[in-house]
C-alpha cells in the first residue's frame, strides 16, 4: 500500500525523532524513502548545519536497515517543496512533526502541520514527540469511536507500524457523547448508544488481525481526550496513534476540539494520521 514515503526534515531535532517512525515503517513495508530538508529564505547557518546532520544520520540509518532511501535539500517554502516532491514522485504517505512553537498556540493555526493535513492529496502522519529517548515502542494505543472510515488503510498504517517495533497493540473502544477519533471531532446531539462503533471497531480489529499483530481490547467512557490520555498514562503505552478526517480536521482548525487537547496533553509520542484522500 505504501510504495513511497517522505519524510519532512527541518532544523529541530523533532522532526529527526519522527522520522524514526518513518524509518520503521519503511522497512516493514518495503517501502521507498524520501528524506527532504526544504530549506526555506533567510534560515540560519547552524539551522541549516543541523538539518543536514540529521539527513546524514538518518540515511545512513535506513541503508543500515536496507531501506531504498533518498535524501535531498531543495531550497524553496517548505509547503510548495514538500507539495511539489509528493506530486513529482507519487509519494503515498508523509511524515512531518510538530514544533514547539505548535504547542504554544492552538495547534493546528498557521502551521506547516496544518497544511500537509489540509492539502497534501497523499496520507500524512502528523507526529507529537513527548519523549525523544522513546521512539521504539512496545505498546501502542490506538482509539476508536464512530463511523470509521477506510478502515482498511487505517488498520494497515497501525499494524504494519507495529511490526516494525515488533509491539503490540491496544484497541481503546471510546463511547461517549464526543464523536470522531477515526473519524469528525465534533459533538454528538444524540447521547444514546452509537450503534455504528461496534461494527467499526470489529471491521478495524479484523483488518488488523490479519497481520497477525498481538493486540487487547479495552473501553472507555466520557470525555474523549482525558480517557486517551488518562489510558495512556495509566498503562504507560509508548505510543498513540490517533486518526483524523479530513472534515474533522476541518472542524478543529476552525473551532478547536479534543484533538488539540490530546495533542498538548498526551503523555507519550502520538501519532495523528489522516489517510490519504484517493483510494489504493
Amino acid at each position: 500500500m505504501y510504495k513511497k514515503i517522505l519524510v519532512a526534515i527541518n532544523e529541530f531535532t523533532n522532526s529527526e525523532v519522527a522520522a524514526r517512525y518513518a524509518l520503521a515503517l519503511a522497512k516493514s513495508c518495503r517501502s521507498r524513502l524520501f528524506l527532504i530538508f526544504a530549506a526555506e529564505e533567510g534560515i540560519g547557518q547552524n539551522a541549516f548545519g543541523h538539518a543536514e546532520g540529521a539527513l546524514v544520520r538518518l540515511f545512513a540509518a535506513a541503508e543500515g536497515m536496507g531501506i531504498e532511501v533518498e535524501s535531498n535539500t531543495v531550497k524553496g517554502a517548505t509547503f510548495k517543496t514538500i507539495s511539489g516532491v509528493v506530486r513529482e514522485h507519487g509519494i503515498d504517505l508523509v511524515f512531518t512533526a510538530t514544533r514547539r512553537e505548535d504547542i504554544q498556540k492552538r495547534f493546528f493555526v498557521r502551521t506547516h502541520a496544518r497544511e500537509f493535513m489540509m492539502n497534501l492529496p497523499c496520507s500524512v502522519a502528523m507526529v507529537r514527540v513527548v519523549e525523544m529517548g522513546r521512539t521504539h515502542p512496545r505498546n501502542i494505543l490506538v482509539p476508536l469511536k464512530g463511523h470509521l472510515s477506510q478502515i482498511e488503510e487505517r488498520a494497515y498504517f497501525t499494524a504494519k507500524l507495529a511490526q516494525g517495533f515488533n509491539a503490540r497493540t491496544t484497541i481503546l473502544n471510546l463511547s461517549g457523547p464526543i464523536k470522531g477519533i477515526f473519524q469528525s471531532w465534533e459533538q454528538e446531539r444524540d447521547f444514546g448508544p452509537d450503534k455504528h462503533t461496534a461494527k467499526g471497531v470489529e471491521d478495524f480489529i479484523s483488518h488488523l488481525e490479519q497481520y497477525k499483530v498481538q493486540h487487547e481490547r479495552r473501553s472507555a467512557q466520557g470525555s474523549v481526550a482525558r480517557s486517551i490520555t488518562t489510558e495512556a498514562a495509566f498503562r504507560k503505552n509508548d505510543l498513540i496513534i490517533m486518526g483524523a478526517s479530513e472534515r474533522g480536521l476541518f472542524k478543529s482548525f476552525l473551532s478547536g476540539n479534543p484533538v488539540e487537547n490530546v495533542l498538548r496533553e498526551t503523555p507519550c509520542n502520538l501519532i495523528v494520521f489522516r489517510p490519504g484522500r484517493k483510494s489504493r
